[in-house]
């Protein structure tokens, strides 16, 4: 009764090392994920910012060119 016991445990305790490694591994994929996301959030936003004072030099130098006529 007891080799059954051991065996149990240690088919339950290899079935939970795999379980927790393949844990491991999605959570390292889905953690660069993020990373990059977060990367790309951020560079889309500072070029947002950018276009955003672009357009509103332009805006201000159509105003100016319109007050000089």
């Amino acid at each position: 009764m007891s080799d059954n016991l051991n065996s149990s445990i240690d088919r339950l305790f290899k079935s939970t090392s795999k379980l927790l490694k393949r844990f491991k591994e999605q959570k390292g994929i889905i953690d660069a994920y993020i990373k990059k996301e977060r990367k790309w959030k951020e560079h889309k936003l500072h070029k947002n910012n950018e276009i955003k004072k672009l357009e509103k030099e332009i805006k201000k130098l159509k105003t100016t060119k319109e007050k000089n006529e």
